[in-house]
């Protein structure tokens, strides 16, 4: 698997910044209108089986028996683990003070990422401080203090730190575990069983009589569905299978950019000098994320990754003299 972005995944990685970016509007108005665990839930599932027909109709065979264990897995950890909580905490936590809490993904998976067995990735100096810069920047751009953070209600930040480690870890499971199933159906099969799970747990705790359909609910549930899932969550899976799970988690830091660039050019929201100097930090870190990692397979073609030459055993060697005439 390639370890830097370029070509379809590097646009499947813009798309995920920019749809992805913008859905946090649409999970803020979602989750005033509608119980968390259902909204959730039913938006994968609904997700996941118009994306299944999709990709059934453009011919995508269904996954094999053998991949479905892995598929499940990370939808589990995906969705279930990590987008519902997210939508759960909400209820609890400024928007502003979540994203800081989400940024985290990109710090979580490159730990995953280099302390589980079978990856490319590695903590170096580069990579540290590329998820240090991103981080701070990310504080500048929300605004928020230490005081605020450590006042908001606690049921947000244990469950956006728990969504983001699961998120994280699923991620990497995914980059470990590749499955023959197109990226398309994979992640339709991960949606469908991730929203299936979450909406039993909200079944489970009894969310069904609040369950009250407005204009603003169905408009929510609609676009998650189209731009989050459809086609967010769709280019997520493609953009990890072709590229480093390191650098794709570094989209968390890009979201909250996008998410105050839509705010000041649709709703006409003051955006001051601290906040471009803000969100080309973040920029900047994913950039220089990107880049640590071009060096650091340049320093591995460079370090004698190769294999020794070996000696040549004298059978092999070749005569010394003049060759022999070819006989006929």
């Amino acid at each position: 698997m390639g370890a830097a972005l370029k070509g379809k995944a590097l646009i499947a990685y813009l798309v995920v910044c920019v749809f992805w970016g913008s859905t946090y509007l649409a999970i803020k108005i979602g989750v005033t209108e509608l119980p968390p665990f259902l909204f959730a839930g039913l938006r994968f599932l609904t997700g996941g089986l118009v994306l299944l027909a999709i990709a059934r109709a453009l011919g995508d065979p269904l996954p094999r028996k053998n991949d479905w264990r892995t598929l499940a897995i990370v939808g589990l950890l995906l969705l279930a683990g990590g987008n519902a909580f997210v939508v759960w905490s909400e209820q609890y936590i400024a928007s502003g003070i979540a994203s800081i809490f989400v940024v985290t993904v990109a710090m979580w998976t490159a730990l995953f990422d280099a302390v589980i067995p079978g990856g490319s990735s590695d903590l170096n100096w580069r990579i540290i401080a590329g998820l240090l810069l991103g981080f701070l920047g990310t504080l500048l751009l929300v605004g928020a203090t230490p005081a605020e953070i450590l006042a908001a209600d606690k049921r947000g930040p244990i469950a956006l730190t728990m969504a983001s480690a699961s998120w994280s870890l699923g991620t990497v499971y995914a980059k470990r575990h590749p499955t023959q199933a197109s990226p398309y159906m994979g992640a339709a099969f991960q949606m469908i069983v991730g929203g299936g799970a979450v909406a039993l747990i909200g079944t489970l705790l009894g969310e069904w009589p609040s369950w009250h359909l407005s204009a603003r609910g169905i408009g929510a549930i609609a676009y998650l569905v189209v731009f989050g899932s459809v086609l967010g969550y769709s280019a997520y899976s493609y953009a990890l299978r072709h590229a480093s799970a390191t650098i794709v988690g570094t989209y968390a830091y890009v979201n909250p950019v996008i998410a105050v660039l839509l705010g000041w050019l649709l709703l006409h929201e003051p955006v001051g000098g601290r906040t471009f100097i803000a969100m080309a930090m973040i920029l900047g870190a994913v950039i220089w994320i990107q880049f640590s990692y071009k060096l650091r397979r340049a320093d591995g073609r460079m370090g004698g990754s190769a294999e020794p030459p070996q000696p040549i055993s004298p059978s092999a060697r070749p005569p010394v003299g003049p060759e022999p005439e070819a006989t006929t």
